[in-house]
C-alpha cells in the first residue's frame, strides 16, 4: 500500500545527512537508523471526506479513510494550548492503554476561517500495514469459546473505568471493538447522547450470542438475560461470567517453562537486581525439593538507593514474597470453592504492602532518611493454580489465571508470533501527568523528570502504596516478559522481540538461549544499568517442548538454566548476593546484629481487614514475619505440595490463547512522591494530592550516566506539589 506513495518518509535521526527515504524501507539508506511508520486514527466525519492519497499538513498521508501516516515522526504534532476537555477521557484512562488509544495531536483540515480541527489518535488497533485489525463482529464466530468468553470479560471490565469518564457508550458499538487475538481494543471513545446501562450491553452481546460456540451459547444467553434485569447487579454477573471464563479456560493443556537472569552490566560495578527464578533457584528445588513456587511464581525487583542499600531492598523483597507467596498458595489449595479475581486482588495487594512495610521498617531501625532510604520496583506473575471442576467425566484442571503486580518501572510483556503487548504501565512522572490530564505522554517525555518514579516498594509507608494488580486468562501460546529497565529502556523489547519471540514459540531457539539474547542486548544496547530478565514459555500442549532444527533432530529442552558468565559462581549456587559484594552499609541493613521486630509492619497488620476465607490471616501472623525475618539466614518452611502443571491433554482450539486485562486501577485519593529512578510510564495516583516532582539524577533521565544510580529518594516532607498547569 505505501509504496504507491511518491512523497518520502523521513529519518528520525536529526543528524542525518540525507533523511528523505523512499516509502517501503525498513532503514534510512544514509544513516541505517530504524525508519518510523506511525499511523495515526482521525476522529471526526471531516477526515471520512479526505481522499486516499492526499496530503495533509505536507506531512501525513491518508492511507485509507481515517487513517493517516505521519511520515515526520520525529516533529511534535500540533497541540493547543489549552487541552480541550473533549480529550480528558483519553488522557484519564492512560492506565488502560492495553486497550483505549491516546492522543496524539491534532491537525488543521480546511482553509481558515473554515479550517476544522481534528483529532489525531495513536496506540490505536492498526497493523504494521496501515490496515485495521478486525471487528468483534468479523472474528466472533471463527474464534474459540474460551477466547469468545475472554473478550466479553476485558468489555465487562472496561465499563466501570469507563463510565466513570462518561464513554461506556464505546463499548456497544461493534465496528467500535477491534481484536487483536486474546486482546480487545477500542478504536476511539465515544460520548453518546445517553447515559448507557448493563441493560444496553446486555443487548450487545446478544446479537453475538447467537453465533457463539454451542458449548457456551446457552450460558452466555442466560448472563444476557441476567444484565436485562434491574435487580442483578455488575459484581453478579461478574461472577457468572468468571465461572465459565475458568471453565473454558481449565479445558486447554498448559505446560509452563522459566528461565530467569540477571546481570550487573558492563559499567555498573554492584548489581541492585534481584529476580525469581534463576539458575540457584532451579539447583535448590532438585535438591531440596523445598521450592514449590517454580513455574507459578516470577518476579523482578530493581533496587533503588544504589550501593547504600538498592540491592538489599531488592533481595528484601523477593524473599519475602516468596515466604508469602508460599502461604497464599498453600491455603488457596485447601479451599475447596474458587477464589474470586476481586478476592485474590486483595490478598496480594495486601501482602504487597506487607513486604513494603518491612523494607520501610529496615530503614527506620537504621535510620534512614529522605534520600538515603532504599526501596525497589516490583513486577511479579503468579500463574494461579486454582483447580477447576470441568464437568462430572473430566478431572479438575489449572484455572489459567495470570496475575500482575507492578510498582515501579520494571515492565512485563507478552509476546506471541505475530505481536508483542506491554501489559504494565510505569509508576513515574511521565505517566502521572497524562492520567491527570496535564499534558500529553509524547509532551512528558520533554521534561527532564519524566522518568521519575512516583513510588516504590519501601521508601514510605505502606499508606501511600497504590500497586496495580491485573488478572489475565492464558489461553494462547506465549512469552510471558518480565525485565527491569536494563533492557526495557529506549524500548529495546518491542524493537527486539521479532528476533526471539517467535523463535522459541516455533522451537527453533531455546528459552534460555532467547533470556541470554535479551541480556546481551541490553548491555550492548543500553548498558549504564543492570539488567533482569524472566521468561515463562506457556504452552498449550501438555508435553515439553521440542526444539527443531531443520539440518538436525533436536533434543527436549533441558529445565536447568545456567546464569551468564560474568555473574560470580557463588551467586549462581547460592541465589543471593554474596556477602562480600555487598557494601558495609548494605549488611548492616540485612545482617543487623539484632533483629528487632520491625513495628511498623506490626502496626499496619493490626489494620488490615480479614479477608474472606482468612488467607490474609495467616500471611500477616505475627508468627510468620517472625519465621520470615530469621529465613534471610536460614531455609525457609516447607510448604504444602502445589499441584504441578497440569499434564492433562485437551484438544487445543484452532486459535490460541493469552492474557487479557483486568486492571485494578490505583485510587485517586492520593500520590506518592516521586522516586528517582528510570522508566517511562505509570499508573499515577489521583489529581487530588499529588507530591513533589524530584528530578531523577543524571543516570535515570534521557542520558544516564554509567556511575551514577537510582538511590535518591525524595520523603513526603522535602516534596512540594507540582504544578497544575501545563508545561
Amino acid at each position: 500500500m505505501i509504496s504507491s506513495f511518491s512523497e518520502p518518509i523521513y529519518c528520525p535521526n536529526l543528524s542525518c545527512p540525507d533523511p528523505r527515504n523512499t516509502f517501503g524501507r525498513q532503514h534510512c539508506a544514509a544513516c541505517e537508523t530504524d525508519l518510523i511508520y506511525r499511523y495515526v486514527w482521525v476522529v471526526g466525519q471531516a477526515a471520512e471526506e479526505v481522499p486516499t492519497g492526499k496530503v495533509i499538513a505536507d506531512r501525513y498521508f491518508v492511507i485509507a479513510p481515517q487513517i493517516w501516516l505521519d511520515s515526520r515522526p520525529v516533529l511534535p504534532p500540533s497541540v493547543p494550548e489549552q487541552l480541550p476537555d473533549s480529550i480528558m477521557p483519553y488522557l484519564h484512562l492512560y492506565p488502560q492503554r492495553l486497550h483505549t488509544p491516546e492522543v496524539y495531536g491534532f491537525c488543521s483540515l480546511g482553509e481558515a476561517p473554515e479550517a476544522t480541527e481534528v483529532l489525531l489518535l495513536e496506540n490505536v488497533p492498526i497493523n504494521n500495514f496501515g490496515r485495521l485489525y478486525p471487528s468483534i463482529l468479523e472474528s466472533w464466530s471463527g474464534t474459540s469459546a474460551a477466547r469468545q468468553v475472554y473478550w466479553l470479560w476485558q468489555m465487562l471490565q472496561l465499563w466501570a473505568p469507563l463510565s466513570e469518564q462518561g464513554v461506556a457508550s464505546s463499548l456497544l458499538v461493534p465496528e467500535n471493538l477491534r481484536v487483536e487475538g486474546w486482546r480487545v481494543r477500542l478504536l476511539e471513545l465515544h460520548r453518546g447522547n445517553f447515559v448507557p446501562t448493563l441493560r444496553d450491553l446486555g443487548d450487545v452481546w446478544s446479537g453475538l450470542v447467537e453465533s457463539a460456540q454451542p458449548e457456551v451459547q446457552a450460558k452466555l444467553g442466560e448472563i444476557c438475560q441476567f444484565m436485562r434485569r434491574s435487580s442483578m447487579n455488575f459484581e453478579a454477573i461478574a461472577l457468572e461470567l468468571n465461572d465459565l471464563l475458568l471453565e473454558q479456560a481449565a479445558k486447554l493443556p498448559l505446560h509452563l517453562e522459566v528461565v530467569g537472569m540477571t546481570d550487573t552490566g558492563p559499567q555498573r560495578s554492584q548489581n541492585e537486581d534481584s529476580c525469581y527464578p534463576v539458575a540457584a533457584d532451579f539447583q535448590s528445588s532438585k535438591t531440596s525439593g523445598n521450592d514449590k513456587l517454580i513455574p507459578y511464581l516470577t518476579m523482578v525487583c530493581d533496587g533503588v538507593g544504589g550501593h547504600e542499600g538498592g540491592e538489599v531492598a531488592s533481595q528484601l523483597a523477593v524473599q519475602s514474597l516468596k515466604a508469602l507467596i508460599q502461604n497464599l498458595l498453600a491455603e488457596i489449595a485447601e479451599q475447596e470453592e474458587l477464589m474470586t479475581p476481586a478476592m485474590v486482588i486483595k490478598q496480594l495487594e495486601e501482602i504487597v504492602r506487607v513486604v513494603n512495610n518491612v523494607i520501610s521498617a529496615q530503614n527506620n531501625e537504621q535510620g534512614k532518611e529522605l534520600r538515603q532510604r532504599m526501596g525497589t520496583t516490583l513486577v511479579m506473575a503468579l500463574q494461579l493454580p486454582q483447580k477447576v471442576k470441568i464437568s462430572e467425566d473430566l478431572p479438575s484442571n489449572n484455572s489459567h489465571e495470570l496475575y500482575l503486580v507492578n510498582v515501579g518501572d520494571s515492565r512485563a510483556y507478552w509476546i506471541g508470533k505475530n505481536y508483542c503487548h506491554r501489559l504494565t504501565v510505569d509508576d513515574d512522572v511521565a505517566s502521572r501527568e497524562v492520567q491527570l490530564g496535564h499534558c500529553l505522554y509524547w509532551e512528558t517525555q520533554l521534561r527532564a523528570d519524566a522518568g521519575a518514579l512516583t513510588q516504590a516498594l519501601g521508601t514510605r509507608d505502606a499508606d501511600f502504596l497504590r500497586p496495580t494488580i491485573q488478572r489475565f486468562i492464558v489461553e494462547e501460546e506465549g512469552l510471558l516478559l518480565l525485565c527491569s529497565d536494563g533492557l526495557s529502556d529506549n524500548d529495546w523489547v518491542e524493537r527486539s522481540w521479532e528476533n526471539y519471540g517467535p523463535e522459541v514459540l516455533e522451537g527453533k531457539m531455546s528459552l534460555e538461549a532467547a533470556v541470554q539474547s535479551w541480556i546481551r542486548l541490553a548491555n550492548e544496547k543500553n548498558g549504564y544499568d543492570n539488567t533482569s530478565v524472566v521468561a515463562t514459555h506457556c504452552r498449550m500442549s501438555p508435553e515439553r517442548l521440542v526444539l527443531f532444527d531443520p539440518a538436525v533432530a533436536s533434543a527436549p529442552v533441558s529445565a536447568s538454566v545456567s546464569l551468564p558468565p560474568s555473574l560470580p559462581r557463588s551467586l549462581q549456587k547460592s541465589g543471593r548476593i554474596p556477602e562480600s559484594q555487598l557494601s558495609e552499609s548494605s549488611k548492616q541493613l540485612l545482617y543487623p546484629e539484632t533483629s528487632p521486630a520491625p513495628e511498623p509492619v506490626q502496626k499496619r497488620r493490626s489494620k488490615l481487614p480479614l479477608p474472606l476465607l482468612g488467607v490474609l490471616g495467616l500471611i500477616l501472623a505475627g508468627g510468620c514475619l517472625g519465621l520470615w525475618v530469621q529465613s534471610l539466614q536460614s531455609p525457609q518452611p516447607q510448604p504444602e505440595q502445589l499441584p504441578p502443571p497440569p499434564e492433562t491433554p485437551a484438544p487445543s482450539p484452532s486459535e490460541s490463547p493469552s492474557p487479557g486485562a483486568d486492571s485494578a486501577s490505583p485510587s485517586p485519593e492520593s500520590s506518592p512522591a516521586e522516586i528517582p529512578s528510570p522508566g517511562a510510564e505509570s499508573l499515577s495516583p489521583s489529581p487530588e494530592s499529588t507530591p513533589a516532582e524530584i528530578p531523577p539524577p543524571e543516570a535515570e533521565t534521557s542520558s544516564p550516566s554509567p556511575e551514577s544510580s537510582p538511590s535518591e529518594i525524595p520523603s513526603p516532607e522535602e516534596a512540594e506539589p507540582p504544578s497544575q498547569s501545563r508545561e
